[in-house]
């Protein structure tokens, strides 16, 4: 029986609703929204990137992401510093790091619960599916 690609796709969005609404729910009880924690986690893996390489890797407009850094500037999360040119350079403060770790902690629980259903086998698998649909070599490890 062959599978209808927007039956497809329509479940890995329902999964991933599912989770992002899990994790945004429980990342509250640390100080945090899901777009907070994915943004203080991308200034986390690179320190002193750039507004726009922000945004793409947080999968949000460069508006957005300007918007959101903003309050977490205003938080007293992240610093913004002058770079090259017109470019800021965003890094953690203490504060910043303190709610990343604690945003860890939930999201490593809420997806463990997502994933729990799952065979171990069965997790590695979906994950080098993924991977082969979002076009990264076999084995390549990121984000």
């Amino acid at each position: 029986m062959a599978v209808e690609p927007q039956i497809l796709g329509r479940a890995v969005k329902a999964v991933q609703y599912r989770q992002h609404r899990a994790l945004d729910s429980r990342l509250a009880s640390v100080g945090s929204t899901l777009a907070q924690w994915d943004a203080l986690r991308a200034i986390s893996r690179t320190p002193g990137v750039s507004a726009r390489e922000l945004a793409a890797a947080t999968f949000q407009s460069e508006q957005a992401f300007g918007t959101l850094a903003g309050r977490l500037v205003a938080q007293g999360l992240v610093d913004r510093r002058p770079g090259h040119g017109r470019r800021f350079e965003h890094h953690l403060t203490p504060d910043g790091e303190r709610v990343l770790k604690a945003g860890h902690e939930v999201a490593n629980s809420v997806l463990t619960e997502c994933f729990e259903g799952l065979a171990e086998a069965e997790r590695e698998a979906l994950l080098e599916l993924l991977r082969k649909i979002e076009g990264r070599p076999e084995g390549e490890s990121g984000p």
